[in-house]
């Protein structure tokens, strides 16, 4: 039998003593006055005096992530929303079963308690507990040390227990969630409404991604997880809602690093008669107020850098070319322009590809202060609008920072002729290999030709976002539950029933 079979056959045999004594080992409903975090925060100013005079009463509840026992009494520590306070159980200050019970505590098992406050001899805030309630018994060991838990594996796959031992992970968790909330606040301030459309579609579109791919059986036929929302969110448009969002789930069919999760979030938001300077200018305010919002400045940590919401660059491809390419070789903004320069400076087979190649290679990762790239080539921007003097080049721009792609807007495309035709030469360049090219979208073609209005839409990555402002190098470390390789271990259904 291995150690945690053996502990585990312990914490069993732990249920029956804990019915034993009178109580649940799984409790009901509990009613507390105050979460932990309140408790500090409402009477860490107080003084041991203070809190005697004045016996406030409390009743608390958390998981046991300390034991002390020291004879006819002991402490031990609760934790709760990333706080933790101590509590005091003394033999004769509560009912014998009680004390009884805090002799069979395990670290990690969830209790409640009533009592007083009071400072220990330490100066430590604490509550003298008058009453134990049993809420939830632990079965498996905690990490050996509290906040010990390192192994990146198990952290992934089993977060929940990662969010126990980690109060730091909570608060990643928490200021994910304030972004979200400031995001979809500062839209509904302006106007926009919030929507919803498929995550499961018979032509997938809006970005250049590989798709996951399904069967309905009742209509017998093949489905795609959406890669993007946008084509139905402009259908929205034609429809006269002329500013909407969503925070959606998008699924692409790609690889995993540290930046890729093959299932992440995504803001899009559309507005009618506006241009990717206007979405330029909104962006710039929303990503400033929503690193305010979630974390309380404008400028935040990452790798070691101050990165600064409130000032971000703009700077066109080209541009951006030309200045991170190596000093020794510099090219002039002629050249960039240049059809033979740019083919010979890239594999690819077209000037707009080879000037996105290039872009990717030479300036990308330098984007490390926010930085918006704007003016992209027609060749890998489908969906948007051609400049009026550039035909060769659209109203399109990305947002930078830390090196990372965070949102990509254009000036979108109404015309219906001119859609058709970029539709076509996407087909052309999946006829050449390119299987990431955009498909036909007949039905989309459609809704164009009942006449959309001219709009600005963008998307933002909240993963990526999310990243920077909690100062995380991997985006699995901002998702709850990321994508892993199924276990190959024995199940703990098989365990605990081994154990019986």
């Amino acid at each position: 039998m291995s150690l945690e079979d053996d502990l585990l056959r312990q914490r069993l045999e732990g249920v029956k003593q804990i019915e034993a004594l009178g109580f649940q080992p799984y409790g009901r409903r509990f009613e507390f006055t105050h979460t932990i975090p309140e408790v500090l925060t409402g009477f860490s100013a107080k003084t041991g005096e203070e809190l005697e005079a004045s016996r406030v009463q409390v009743r608390i509840a958390g998981r046991v992530q300390t034991i002390r026992r020291m004879g006819k009494a002991g402490f031990a520590h609760l934790g709760q929303s990333g706080e933790r306070m101590q509590m005091y159980v003394k033999k004769d200050a509560v009912p014998e079963n009680d004390f009884a019970l805090f002799q069979l505590l395990d670290i990690g098992d969830i209790v409640g308690c009533d009592g007083y406050l009071f400072r220990t001899r330490t100066g430590e805030l604490s509550v003298h507990v008058d009453k134990l309630h049993f809420l939830s018994k632990t079965l498996l060991s905690m990490p050996e040390k509290w906040h010990g838990l390192e192994d990146v594996e198990t952290r992934y796959r089993q977060r929940y227990l990662d969010l126990i031992a980690n109060p730091d992970v909570q608060k990643v968790f928490l200021t994910r969630a304030r972004v979200i909330r400031s995001l979809r606040r500062q839209l509904e301030e302006r106007g926009y409404v919030e929507v919803e459309t498929p995550m499961m579609q018979s032509l997938y579109g809006g970005a250049a991604a590989r798709p996951f791919v399904t069967h309905h059986n009742t209509l017998d036929v093949d489905l795609y997880l959406r890669i993007a929302p946008e084509l139905y969110l402009k259908r929205l448009l034609v429809g006269g809602l002329e500013r909407v969002y969503e925070i959606n789930r998008n699924f692409r069919n790609e690889g995993i690093s540290t930046r890729h999760n093959p299932e992440f979030t995504m803001l899009e938001f559309y507005q009618a008669y506006a241009d990717y300077k206007v979405m330029m200018d909104l962006t710039a305010d929303l990503l400033k107020t929503v690193a305010e919002d979630a974390t309380g400045s404008a400028v935040v940590n990452w790798d070691g850098n101050e990165i600064d919401f409130g000032n971000i660059r703009r700077l066109t491809m080209r541009e951006a070319v030309v200045e991170f390419w190596p000093e020794a070789e510099k090219p002039s903004r002629e050249q960039v322009r240049d059809r033979e320069w740019l083919l010979r400076h890239s594999a690819k087979s077209t000037p707009g590809e080879a000037l996105t190649d290039i872009f990717e290679r030479v300036a990308e990762a330098k984007l490390i202060q926010p930085t918006f790239i704007y003016d992209y080539p027609i060749e890998v921007s489908p969906l948007s609008m051609q400049k009026p003097d550039e035909p060769e080049m659209v109203e399109r721009f990305e947002f930078y920072a830390c090196g990372m792609e965070l949102a990509n807007a254009f000036t979108e495309l109404n015309d219906p002729q001119e859609q058709r035709r970029r539709f076509e030469m996407q087909l052309a360049m999946r006829e050449r290999g390119n299987e990431e090219a955009h498909q036909m979208d007949e039905d989309y073609i459609r809704a164009m030709c009942y006449g959309m209005p001219p709009a600005g839409g963008e998307g933002i990555g909240v993963d990526r976002l999310t990243m920077i402002l909690t100062g995380q190098k991997s985006i699995r470390d901002v998702i709850l539950f990321p994508l892993l390789r199924p276990e190959g271990e024995i199940g703990i259904a098989q365990r605990l029933r081994d154990a019986e």
